[in-house]
């Protein structure tokens, strides 16, 4: 391989993808998807989607690897957020203004990014609202005089307080009439949504490979830490090279976006 991977679902497809720069494009990441990427001979990991719920989720350490062995690993929107911000310290890229805000621990709460969506047939399609989305949008409602300031706040509140999975906008319009919010500005804001929708996860995972087509061909800095190969490391290191061939024949055979998970419905980010 001499092409960058990168791991994106819900939140940004392959054809997005493929406008912007020549990668090969794999689901969302599971543990041990980024080390098979570096085995596979990756020139550069973007980090957007990943799984975590029914599944491991994707390992500092693999990242940690990717970085020691010289590549440039970027992170955003989603998973990528996550590690990226957790990661920057050790030379993961963070990039937009999610994992900005991460990095600077205005947001904390791992719910801010998740989605539930769609398998690898369905094309990873998200069936609920990331947070981050909630609140983008809202606040663009907001400024532009579709909700008061009092009814942003009890909508995201609202939003907030449901399951990740459950998150969508009919239950958010739902419950904010129930719960006695101005019928006006619902009205407002049903309407308004199809044109006025933020999607902040797209903007940041769209700037994500942006940069990886700007800096192609870039390696990382050495690192100024040791890797160190514990007992764990080797474990998955072996179970990954153990499962390389079914993993090649599996993704010869994925007619599918890429390969990573399985549900009908999948919780990811």
């Amino acid at each position: 391989m001499t092409r960058p991977v990168i791991f994106a679902g819900p939140t940004l497809d392959a054809g997005a993808i493929a406008e912007l720069l020549d990668a090969e494009v794999r689901g969302p990441a599971t543990r041990g998807d980024v080390l098979r990427a570096v085995d596979d001979g990756a020139t550069a990991i973007g980090l957007i989607d990943g799984c975590f719920e029914g599944v491991a989720a994707v390992w500092h350490k693999e990242l940690l690897w990717a970085l020691a062995k010289g590549l440039r690993v970027y992170g955003a929107a989603s998973m990528g957020a996550l590690r990226a911000a957790e990661l920057a310290a050790f030379g993961m890229v963070p990039v937009g203004a999610i994992a900005d805000a991460y990095l600077r621990e205005e947001l904390a709460d791992d719910d801010e990014v998740a989605v539930a969506h769609r398998d690898a047939e369905g094309g990873y399609a998200p069936v609920s609202e990331a947070m981050v989305n909630v609140r983008a949008t809202l606040a663009a409602a907001r400024d532009a005089g579709v909700v008061a300031a009092a009814t942003h706040d009890a909508l995201v509140g609202v939003v907030k307080a449901r399951f990740y999975a459950e998150r969508t906008w009919g239950l958010a319009l739902a419950e904010g009439a129930r719960r006695g919010l101005p019928a006006e500005e619902l009205d407002a804001l049903r309407r308004w949504l199809p044109t006025g929708r933020v999607d902040a996860k797209q903007a940041d995972a769209l700037a994500l490979v942006a940069r990886m087509r700007d800096e192609a061909g870039a390696r990382g800095e050495a690192p100024g830490w040791r890797f160190e190969h514990t007992d764990a490391w080797e474990m998955l290191r072996r179970s990954v090279s153990q499962g390389a061939n079914a993993y090649r024949l599996k993704r010869a055979l994925d007619t599918g976006v890429g390969a990573a998970c399985e549900a009908v419905v999948s919780p990811g980010g």
